[in-house]
């Protein structure tokens, strides 16, 4: 198949195009380069430099791309900074989906996999969490995510749309190739490793008073491979459904300190602080769903593991995609 990427230079995206490439696949890659790197595009793919807030550019950019099929990743993804500014989420991440979304239907597109997330849960009733709990987002960044699985419903309903929409739990790993380089860096895993690296001097850990086995938060951590080869899988859907990627295990942050401890071998200084308004003690998937519609079957379940791959690429890139 020949599938149109959005967002596909930043980190997720760069590593599902990588995927995509090696399945044999043909890749059209749209980034605007605003948080995504050009280095982080495979030379394989076929790269356009291009905001999706730009109608008249994406109508002609998809109907030159004729793609068979979109996954789309371009959002801005910072639920602080969306609590600060919530125009910036809801434009880019509402009202520029919507703009790919039309050219998909002017141009006959009727496939299409999104990158949505657990925000739109909030703080769930109950842990695991499964796809049929409420939908409760407590940022905009999640409202914004909502809204688009939403909107795909309807496109779905009207134009025949085809779509999944994946709601991914805490990405987390590289490939040998591709890895997590953010120019605001709030990810905990690479945050972790920047100390281990002497790029920070300790890594914050906000909240050690909830009701969890050693106070802090628990999160459900996804290889960064596994989403893609779930994504992969998602273009063979008959019918639109709703997943959850997640290895369905928790581990707390306290926890991922320690195991990047012992993946690299250095000492890693810890801050404790409060609590950040709006986390949720328990983050952790049901994702049985993904396993059996989709046959998708994760690789990495060990923290461990996870972290290993990532602190190799780090070492292999400590300056990121920069020089």
């Amino acid at each position: 198949m020949k599938i149109l990427v959005t967002g596909g230079a930043g980190y997720i995206g760069s590593v599902c195009v990588e995927d995509l490439l090696q399945r044999g696949h043909q890749v059209v890659v749209f980034d605007n380069l605003s948080e995504g790197h050009r280095n982080a595009v495979d030379q394989r793919a076929t790269f356009m430099q291009l905001d999706l807030a730009d109608k008249s550019a994406v109508d002609r950019a998809v109907a030159a791309a004729a793609p068979d099929a979109v996954m789309h990743f371009a959002a801005n993804a910072l639920v602080a900074e969306s609590m600060q500014n919530p125009y910036k989420y809801f434009s880019n991440n509402v009202s520029a989906g919507l703009n790919l979304l039309n050219a998909m239907v002017e141009n006959g597109v009727k496939r299409f996999v999104f990158s949505s997330s657990c925000a739109t849960y909030g703080i769930p009733e109950k842990v695991p969490i499964d796809e049929l709990l409420p939908q409760n987002p407590v940022n905009p960044y999640g409202e914004s995510k909502l809204l688009f699985e939403k909107i795909l419903r309807w496109f779905d309903q009207i134009h025949g749309i085809v779509f999944a929409a994946l709601r991914y739990f805490n990405a987390a790993g590289a490939t040998t190739a591709f890895g997590e380089d953010h120019r605001i860096e709030t990810h905990l895993i690479p945050s972790i490793l920047q100390v281990a690296l002497g790029k920070r001097e300790q890594v914050h850990v906000f909240g050690t008073d909830y009701p969890t086995p050693d106070g802090s938060c628990v999160r459900d951590y996804i290889h960064v491979s596994d989403l893609a080869q779930a994504h992969a899988l998602a273009l063979d859907i008959k019918a639109s459904d709703y997943f959850n990627l997640g290895i369905g295990d928790g581990v707390s942050v306290l926890q991922v300190i320690e195991a990047c401890k012992r993946v690299t071998k250095k000492d890693i200084p810890t801050l404790k602080k409060e609590r950040r308004p709006g986390d949720p003690p328990y983050l952790v998937a049901a994702a049985q769903k993904a396993r059996e519609v989709l046959g998708w079957k994760p690789e990495f379940e060990r923290i461990e593991d996870i972290v290993s791959t990532a602190w190799d690429w780090h070492c292999r890139h400590p300056n990121g995609y920069g020089a």
